[in-house]
């Protein structure tokens, strides 16, 4: 059975605000990266069968060393399914020749109105077993509390 990770938030902004953070070059560059890291989009392609490939980068790499190197995650998304104001959902693959970070992650972020806000809810399937499950949690959950300020402060 593969292992699934989930995270979860309401964010006080519409679907259609969230869902455009979600394809936005930039805004994913400012949200994405977790506590800890900055990251930098090197390829952009917003469209089913597009994707993109983020640099991850820890700023302190030594309680966290990286995937690809000492101090980067580097990963290819690709997007598998846009609905507007309802789903992205990403093939997620790691650069890294350790093995136990090898295979493809399904990233599934689903968005549904929650009062004046969106219930983001993040689910990711077949996780690497490299990926400790209560720092993977984590990350997503300061991801969407990055996303959170991030349209919150735009609204």
């Amino acid at each position: 059975m593969s292992r699934i990770d989930r995270a979860g938030r309401v964010i006080a902004a519409s679907p259609a605000t969230v869902y455009g953070a979600l394809l936005d070059r930039k805004s994913l560059e400012a949200w994405l990266p977790p506590e800890g890291m900055r990251g930098r989009v090197e390829r952009w392609d917003p469209r089913p069968g597009g994707g993109f490939r983020m640099v991850l980068t820890y700023l302190d790499p030594t309680d966290s060393p990286g995937k690809t190197s000492a101090a980067t995650d580097v990963v290819d998304v690709g997007f598998a399914d846009l609905v507007p104001t309802e789903r992205v959902v990403q093939r997620v693959v790691f650069e890294a020749d350790d093995p136990s970070y090898a295979g493809t992650m399904t990233m599934t972020w689903h968005l549904a109105a929650a009062g004046d806000g969106t219930e983001v809810t993040v689910t990711a399937t077949d996780v690497p077993p490299g990926i400790d499950r209560g720092d993977h949690e984590a990350g997503i959950a300061s991801s969407l509390a990055n996303l959170a300020s991030y349209v919150e402060a735009a609204g």
